[in-house]
């Protein structure tokens, strides 16, 4: 079973000590449209590519939360991440449970 968190994890995690990175896997205009702060971005279909090259940025040490918009492309990059290694897990719901549960502010999802 694929490592996940709920959105009320993702935010309590993220306001704590230790926060996880936060990576998002969605395009360009996408996060242009509504992000989260502090993110990682990195489109699903370039994921590979970078992690090959090394040039995610991210820390294999740390734990990695992977969001998208629904939580499909980030179940993916997770179990991309988890193939290469990373302590990584999927936020069920993605951007648009983030939106409906926690931060109704962030603008609507693209």
């Amino acid at each position: 079973m694929l490592p996940s968190l709920t959105v009320q994890e993702l935010a309590e995690a993220l306001a704590g000590p230790e926060a996880p990175q936060l990576l998002d896997v969605r395009e360009p205009h996408e996060v242009a449209a509504a992000s989260l702060p502090s993110i990682t971005h990195i489109p699903l279909g370039q994921l590979a590519h970078a992690l090959a090259e090394g040039t995610t940025g991210l820390n294999p040490t740390q734990p990695v939360a992977v969001i998208c918009r629904s939580g499909g492309r980030s179940a993916m990059a997770t179990q991309i991440l988890l193939q290469e290694g990373f302590i990584a897990a999927n936020v069920t719901g993605g951007m648009l449970a983030y939106r409906t549960e926690i931060d109704p502010t962030i603008p609507p999802i693209l």
